[in-house]
């Protein structure tokens, strides 16, 4: 079965000042939340915009930081997508696809369905050719000072490399 990934333009997001192609396959996934609150559902749509609007206004960034988002329901985003640089680990995106929990990890245990949504995405990302078939999985505090993706969300980070 396919998976279904809600399109920019479902959520409606806002042009991109610019975008960066990466040069080849990612070889690594890293891991974020997006420390607000959960949602699932239509609900989520609204919080994706917000998480853009934030990062282009207030963080000076080209669009949303991440290539991927997820809802506790296993609804994927499509952000910056597949094959283009994010912004979501500074020193590390050149080569890397920043996929977001939506909630805060700290608080809240990721649900089931959103650890098999994302499995699903890295899945196709590897029989695409956008990731690596060794792709290294990071959790964002791997790569810089931040409690991100929370210590919930990252002790669960094994679950997201296993075979189903």
């Amino acid at each position: 079965m396919a998976q279904k990934v809600v399109s920019r333009q479902e959520w409606r997001a806002v042009a991109p000042k610019k975008r960066q192609h990466m040069a080849g396959s990612a070889g690594r996934v890293v891991i974020h939340h997006t420390d607000t609150s959960s949602c699932k559902d239509s609900e989520c749509k609204g919080q994706v915009l917000s998480i853009q609007r934030m990062h282009m206004e207030q963080r000076d960034f080209d669009d949303i930081g991440y290539n991927f988002l997820v809802g506790g329901d296993g609804t994927v985003f499509e952000g910056r997508g597949w094959g283009v640089v994010g912004a979501h680990a500074k020193g590390h995106n050149s080569n890397s696809v920043g996929i977001a929990f939506i909630g805060n990890f700290n608080n809240e245990t990721p649900r089931k369905e959103a650890i098999m949504a994302v499995k699903q995405l890295l899945q196709s990302g590897v029989s695409t050719g956008h990731l690596k078939p060794d792709f290294a999985l990071f959790g964002h505090r791997d790569l810089g000072q931040t409690e991100c993706p929370g210590n919930n969300l990252y002790a669960a980070l094994p679950q997201l490399k296993s075979t189903p």
